[in-house]
């Protein structure tokens, strides 16, 4: 049986994360068997020959002029019909917020079960065995599926991308029966905000800031050394709450999630919820003038010291660095 993995574009471009998801169901279909088959759903073909070497085999377009944004109840409608078309084992979305809203809806249609946030997938006596974060990310959940296709979202960021050396895939034309008229919601308007940064999901750099920074004028230091290091800006839930920084800025349990290849927190004391959203970060930098503080239980590396003494010497030693690079 098939791997169908969603592939999420917007835009017209395919995301970085439905790589990710084809990476693991390649990784995925060397144990339990299978082709691997995308399923898009777009206004126009995004470039999805180029996910051949992402590892799809064959993709399926769910083309229709409403797709030009996200539309949940169409999306849903186009990837139930690839299920029913392809008919596979397992199917995989990633955890970003289309794949947050979709793969419920599309679960509910097919009346099987949803592991979401996935971290780890293995195969057991070849059916599907996924392992999640629960408790704020205090312990690790397998959950087994006993319905066919078993329904994973993948957490950004955590599974690695494959190269099939430039191999394209075939794309193929899906059909499916739905009547944009009959949608309950519509998007009218995408609004971009923060300039056209990366999306925190998408960094491989994070550098935060919590309420040690004492203002939100105070955030330029974090900027700074965010600037130095390519990263993008994020924040805790106390600074949201405070209003010194967009919620889109997030990072924890009511937040995001992220898992960069480094995330630097700088005068956040570690709160659950904040750990839930960043604990799976590769490599944690913590700054704190608190020794005791719960962000240095979860840090890789942890530095006892005043924010605003530590983090420009940090911004220095990056830029000059950089420049002999």
């Amino acid at each position: 049986m098939a791997i169908l993995a969603f592939i999420e574009q917007r835009e017209g471009k395919v995301r970085p994360v439905s790589r990710e998801v084809l990476g693991e169901a390649t990784r995925l279909a060397a144990k339990l068997g299978g082709p691997v088959v995308g399923v898009c759903a777009a206004a126009a073909d995004p470039g999805l020959a180029a996910m051949g070497d992402a590892g799809a085999e064959r993709v399926l377009l769910a083309k229709h002029e409403a797709f030009a944004s996200y539309d949940a109840a169409g999306y849903a409608c186009a990837v139930v019909a690839a299920v029913e078309a392809v008919k596979p084992s397992v199917l995989l979305f990633g955890a970003s917020s289309i794949g947050k809203d979709l793969a419920p809806r599309v679960a509910a249609r097919l009346g099987v079960g949803l592991a979401t946030d996935c971290t780890a997938l293995s195969a057991d006596g070849g059916k599907l065995v996924a392992t999640r974060p629960v408790f704020a990310g205090k312990a690790n959940l397998k959950v087994a599926f006993p319905k066919v296709p078993a329904m994973v979202s993948l957490r950004p960021k955590v599974f690695a991308p494959v190269s099939k050396n430039g191999n394209t895939a075939a794309v193929e034309p899906l059909a499916f029966s739905w009547d944009a008229a009959a949608s309950r919601a519509r998007v009218v308007r995408l609004a971009a905000s923060g300039g056209g940064k990366v999306d925190l999901t998408e960094s491989e750099i994070i550098v935060s800031g919590g309420r040690g920074l004492k203002g939100p004028e105070n955030f330029k230091v974090i900027e700074e050394l965010a600037e130095a290091l390519g990263a993008t800006v994020g924040a805790s839930r106390a600074v949201v709450d405070a209003g010194w920084r967009p919620h889109s800025d997030q990072v924890g349990q009511t937040g995001k999630t992220v898992s960069p290849k480094l995330y630097v927190a700088v005068g956040i004391s570690g709160a659950i919820q904040h750990l839930a959203g960043m604990s799976s970060s590769r490599c944690i930098v913590a700054i704190n003038k608190d020794p005791e503080a719960p962000i240095f239980k979860v840090a890789d590396y942890g530095l006892v010291g005043d924010l605003f003494e530590v983090v420009p010497a940090l911004t220095r030693a990056v830029k000059e660095l950089n420049e002999k690079s």
